[in-house]
C-alpha cells in the first residue's frame, strides 16, 4: 500500500491516508494570488478601482462558459465507464468507442463521442472537505471559489470565479462581465468583493415556453432614448446639490447605477445579445428544445431544459461577456438513476454540448472561449436499492474544451470502480487555475474579507498543462 497525499478544501492543507493510489509528490501551493437583477445589481454598485484592461482592441478577449451540472453527474454513466466492473458497479449502460482510438464513453452520449477530438476529459477530479461533509452546497463553494464553505454552506465566504473576473476585467461601457443563466446558484455570489461583483441574472429562462425577454432591459411604454437622455441630463444638473448632502459616499453608488443602467438600456449591442428570439430557427433547432418527458420523469421533477440556455451563453460570449455560468441542474440521481439519465439528461446534454462546441468553432470563438462542464461531485460507484447513486466527491469527471485545450485527451484515471483517483489526481483548484490563466486574471492579487484579512484568489492549484 502506498501513502497518498490528498487535499481538503480549506487552504488545501494535506492530510495523510492509506490508499493503493499513486500521486504526484506535491501540488504547487501558494500565491497564485485568490444575483442580482440588472436593477438591483446596478443600484447597489459602488465605485471600485479596477485592473486596467490590457487587451488589444483588435484581438478578441478571452472568455469562459461554465456548464454547471449541479447535483453531480455520475462519472461511470457519462465519461468514465467501467465495462469490466461487476454489474452492481457497471450499471445498465453499455460503452461506445469515440472518434479517438482507446477512449470510450457511455452509449448515451454519441454526439460527444463523435466529436471527441474537440474536447478532453479529466477523470481524476476529487476533493474532501475538512469536516467530511458531502452535501451539494459544500461542493458548490469549493468548485466556484476554491475555498471551503462556511457555517452556512449556501452562503459564500469567498467570492466566486465570476466575481473575481468581474472585479479585474470589467470596463465601464462593457456588457456585464459576469452573467448567470437564468439565476444564481449556491457558490456564485461575490462575498467580500461586494455587490458590484455579483452576477447579472437573466431571470427569464430561455428554456421556458414563453418568448425570452430579460426584465429591465427594455424601455417603459411611452419612453424613447431621447427622453431618457433628457432625464439623465436633468439628474446631472442636480449633481452639485446631491453631493452637498453626500456624507458617506452613497451617491457614488447612485451615480454608478445611473451610468450603467443608461448604458445597458440604450446599448443596442446589449439588447441584441439578449435577443434570443432573433436567432435563426435552424440554429435553435441545432441546440434542441425541451423534450417531451414521460409522466414518470415529470412526477420525479427531473425535467431539465438546458439547450436554449447554452445558446444564449454563446450569444453573450460573442457580444463580449467574459464569463457566463449556465445552470444545468439537477443531476442528483439518488433514485432511478438510469431512467433519468437515458430519458432526459444525457440525450439533451449530449446534443446541446456538441452544438455549443460546433457553433463556437464555426464562429471563430472556440479558440478564445474555454468551456468547462462539471458538477460539484460524482456519484457513488455502487448502485443503491432504489437504482440510484449517491453523493461521491472522492472521484468525478470534468469535460473541458476551447481556449487552446487540445481535444481527444484523457487526463488522469480512476480506479477500477471509479471510486478514487488512480493516476494523476487533480483537485478542483487546478481547474480554476486553468480558467483564471485563460482569461488573464491576476492571480497574485489578494482581497480583504469583511474583517480586513487578505486572501489570495486561490489558496492552491496549478493550471492543468496536460490539456494543452
Amino acid at each position: 500500500m502506498m501513502q497518498t497525499r490528498f487535499y481538503n478544501t480549506i487552504g488545501c492543507k494535506e492530510f495523510e491516508g492509506v490508499s493503493p493510489l499513486s500521486r504526484r509528490e506535491s501540488i504547487r501551493v501558494g500565491a497564485l494570488g485568490a444575483g442580482l437583477s440588472l436593477s438591483s445589481l446596478l443600484r447597489h454598485e459602488a465605485l471600485a478601482k479596477e485592473t486596467p484592461h490590457t487587451g488589444s482592441t483588435v484581438k478578441r478577449n478571452h472568455s469562459i462558459i461554465i456548464l454547471w451540472m449541479r447535483g453531480g453527474p455520475s462519472q461511470i454513466d457519462t465519461w468514465d465507464p467501467k465495462p469490466n466492473a461487476p454489474s452492481e458497479i457497471r450499471g445498465e449502460f453499455s460503452t461506445i468507442a469515440t472518434q479517438v482510438p482507446g477512449i470510450q464513453l457511455s452509449e448515451h452520449v454519441p454526439e460527444m463521442a463523435r466529436m471527441m477530438n474537440s474536447w478532453s476529459v479529466i477523470r481524476s477530479m476529487h476533493y474532501r472537505s475538512e469536516d467530511g461533509r458531502t452535501d451539494h452546497s459544500t461542493g458548490d463553494q469549493v468548485c466556484f471559489t476554491g475555498y471551503s464553505s462556511g457555517p452556512a454552506p449556501d452562503q459564500n465566504i469567498h467570492p466566486s470565479i465570476g466575481s473575481v473576473v468581474r472585479k479585474q476585467l470589467y470596463r465601464p461601457g462593457d456588457l456585464p462581465a459576469y452573467v448567470m443563466v437564468p439565476r444564481m446558484v449556491p457558490g456564485t455570489a461575490s462575498s467580500y468583493l461586494g455587490a458590484s461583483c455579483a452576477p447579472f441574472e437573466t431571470q427569464a429562462d430561455p428554456a421556458s415556453n414563453e418568448p425570452f425577454v430579460v426584465p429591465n432591459l427594455g424601455l417603459d411604454n411611452g419612453l424613447s432614448i431621447d427622453r431618457i437622455s433628457s432625464r439623465r441630463k436633468l439628474l446631472g444638473d442636480m449633481d452639485h446639490l446631491r453631493r452637498c448632502v453626500d456624507t458617506d459616499g452613497r451617491m457614488n453608488a447612485v451615480d454608478d447605477f445611473s451610468r450603467q443602467a443608461f448604458e445597458m438600456v440604450t446599448n443596442n449591442k446589449a439588447r441584441q445579445a439578449f435577443d434570443l428570439e432573433s436567432e435563426p430557427r435552424s440554429v435553435r433547432n441545432r441546440y434542441g428544445f425541451f423534450p417531451q418527458y414521460t409522466p414518470r420523469m415529470r412526477a420525479a421533477g427531473d425535467c431539465p431544459q438546458w439547450p436554449q440556455r447554452m445558446l444564449l451563453a454563446r450569444r453573450l460570449i460573442e457580444a463580449g461577456v467574459r464569463l457566463v455560468t449556465v445552470d444545468c441542474r439537477w443531476w442528483d440521481t439518488h433514485d432511478d438513476n438510469f431512467h433519468a439519465l437515458k430519458t432526459a439528461f444525457l440525450p439533451q446534454f449530449d446534443r446541446a454540448y456538441s452544438a455549443l462546441l460546433g457553433d463556437l468553432q464555426e464562429r471563430g470563438l472556440l479558440e478564445t472561449t474555454m468551456v468547462v462542464a462539471w458538477g460539484e461531485m460524482g456519484r457513488s460507484p455502487r448502485i443503491s436499492s432504489t437504482a440510484g447513486r449517491d453523493h461521491w466527491p472522492g472521484c468525478f469527471s470534468a469535460a473541458m474544451a476551447g481556449g487552446g485545450i487540445r481535444g481527444g485527451r484523457v487526463v488522469g484515471s480512476s480506479d477500477h470502480h471509479a471510486a478514487l483517483p488512480k493516476d494523476n489526481p487533480k483537485i478542483v483548484q487546478d481547474v480554476l487555475a486553468t480558467l483564471y490563466r485563460h482569461v488573464g486574471v491576476d492571480v497574485s492579487r489578494q482581497y480583504s474579507d469583511h474583517a480586513g484579512r487578505p486572501h489570495p484568489v486561490l489558496p492552491c492549484g496549478e493550471p492543468i498543462h496536460e490539456l494543452f
